[in-house]
């Protein structure tokens, strides 16, 4: 480039000498032609008509710039650019190699050729390209980002890091540098890294919204739901990414089974215009979830008279009458499902269950059969069929049949699981433990069998350390689940660490105020800090929403008594 700046100022130097100096008369000056010199010319044309939009003729001035001198890497890498503009890409590239080939330091084509590459998705040839370039000048930014970008997508990630520490040293304020810094880590799975350069990208550009959902989607990955959800809250305002972020936002608080704001966000979606059937469905399954029938039975009706033959919807109507206590209802939707439908299968479950319920519990047991037959791959079927054989008292045949399924599913967590529950139902608590440690071989993220386990060994006094271990993990993945948050302070009682314990069973009874084994583990508490009036007002709690419970009575009695000797 240095090199066409000094002959374009000698250019206009002898041009302007010919402007101001008279011409003798006496001798004529012969006439001189300078190829290089016109070729420098044609290219300040040409760079005018492209600038103006005009590439065709701009292209044609290049090329006759190009006759005058071909040697030149300049003229070759200018028409590869106007090449591109017009979408002429491999007609591009056969001139940026021609560049290169004229003059291999010229960095340029390095640079527009990498470029190419890395938005075709030819991220090895990219990588080559943009080497070179940054080897040739390291003081240009222009070549790190889509180095650093096709380096991450063929999994290089620490020369990827490294392109673009180099970067944000070159530049300190590049906010692009810091965001892919994020990005790489991120596909790094080091969350927390990439949630250190999100922080500093928006530091320096806090309305780049797509920092802040990425920023969002890493505390998700590290199971910080709560922050990733006050995240996506503060962003629903931005109309440009809304419907994304609402569409988390809903999915992170139904799966933290935050219902009520699920709802909140669910109607904004309707009301921003991205309402369609799909979020239709979810406002009637968290309906459904927060018991509100009528509400529930509303939106699948509506869903239902506009697609007829939407199974799912009719089968969740079906749900929500049978919760109702509407059987008859709940068993005309489910027949009208047909067979063929992927929803069948669940909804032949629900209609042995009604039959059990009115008295036939042979008619029952025979539909479950003949859709196993029917259906032979599907493990639904005789998971429903061991279900009803433990509410019927056959707990031999809920057994055999699970053990037969097994056999056929050996890597399916839930035959594991329901033997597991079985086993313990029948007192078999070390067959049980076997069962659940699998389920967690087969699916480490059973937040179901991290429960069950941290609280069966906490009921049994043993395994302290690794049940509180197992029920951390699952609170994680479920911070709202008051069953869960009774089974952690359980285990802190059993540790005899009471202060940690009376809080994680006062935030369960927050979310679940009507069981009594929650109020009566927190009695517990009181008791074995003998603060006895606290201690007998939950006892008595529990006692009015399970008036049978011997062991409640027992507890009551005794603390009366020992007032009594007071």
């Amino acid at each position: 480039m240095q090199r066409f700046t000094l002959l374009l100022c000698a250019f206009i130097y002898l041009l302007a000498g010919c402007a101001t100096v008279p011409e003798p008369t006496a001798q004529p000056v012969p006439h001189v032609f300078d190829r290089a010199s016109r070729a420098l010319y044609l290219y300040s044309r040409a760079r005018l008509a492209a600038l103006e939009g005009e590439y065709p003729t701009s292209l044609s001035i290049l090329r006759d710039a190009i006759s005058l001198d071909p040697s030149s890497a300049f003229l070759h890498h200018a028409a590869a650019e106007i090449k591109l503009k017009i979408g002429q890409i491999p007609e591009a590239l056969e001139l940026i190699e021609k560049a290169i080939k004229l003059d291999p330091s010229f960095r340029d084509p390095y640079v527009t050729g990498g470029s190419i590459m890395v938005s075709a998705g030819k991220d090895a040839e990219a990588a080559d390209y943009l080497r070179k370039a940054v080897k040739l000048d390291p003081s240009k930014e222009d070549a790190y980002l889509h180095l650093a970008v096709a380096l991450s997508r063929l999994v290089e990630y620490e020369e990827a890091v490294a392109t673009l520490k180099a970067l944000v040293k070159l530049n300190p304020d590049s906010v692009l540098g810091y965001y892919y810094l994020g990005r790489t880590y991120g596909q790094m799975r080091l969350y927390r890294d990439a949630v250190r350069y999100f922080q500093k990208t928006l530091e320096l550009r806090p309305e780049f919204t797509q920092a802040s959902i990425d920023m969002a989607a890493s505390h998700e990955a590290m199971g910080e739901y709560p922050r990733a959800i006050e995240i996506y809250q503060r962003l629903v305002d931005n109309d440009d990414s809304r419907s994304l972020v609402l569409q988390r936002l809903i999915q992170l608080l139904i799966q933290q089974r935050r219902f009520d704001e699920s709802l909140q966000y669910l109607g904004l979606a309707v009301e921003s215009g991205f309402g369609g059937l799909e979020t239709m469905r979810k406002i009637g399954l968290v309906h459904l979830e927060l018991e509100q029938y009528d509400a529930a039975i509303a939106v699948f009706s509506e869903l239902l008279e506009k697609d007829p033959s939407a199974h799912a919807a009719r089968l969740y109507l079906g749900m929500a009458y049978e919760e109702k206590g509407d059987l008859d209802r709940a068993h005309a939707e489910f027949v009208r499902i047909p067979h063929s439908s992927p929803a069948s299968i669940e909804a032949i479950g629900h209609i042995a269950f009604i039959l059990k319920e009115r008295g036939k519990p042979d008619q029952a047991i025979e539909v479950l059969k003949q859709a196993m037959g029917e259906n032979p791959s599907q493990i639904e079927l005789p998971l429903n069929l061991a279900s009803l054989y433990e509410t019927l008292d056959r707990p031999d045949d809920a057994e055999r049949l699970l053990l037969e399924t097994e056999s056929r599913f050996p890597a399916d967590s839930r035959i594991q699981f329901r033997l597991g529950v079985l086993y313990d139902k029948r007192g078999k608590r070390a067959e049980s433990i076997d069962r659940m440690r699998k389920v967690l071989v087969l699916n480490p993220k059973d937040a179901q069998a991290m429960n069950f386990l941290g609280y069966t060994f906490a009921e049994m006094g043993i395994n302290l350390d690794e049940s509180l271990k197992l029920l951390k993990q699952a609170i994680e993945l479920r911070p709202n689940d008051g069953f869960f948050l009774d089974s952690l302070g359980w285990v802190y009682f059993k540790m005899k660490k009471y202060d940690e314990a009376q809080h994680y069973l006062e935030k369960a009874l927050e979310l679940v105020e009507d069981d009594s084994t929650i109020i009566e583990h927190l009695g517990d508490v009181f008791l074995a800090r003998r603060e006895i009036k606290n201690a007998i007002k939950m006892y008595r709690r529990a006692l009015e929403l399970d008036p049978d419970r011997k062991e409640l009575k027992d507890k009551l009695k005794k603390l009366k008594g020992e007032q009594a000797e007071r």
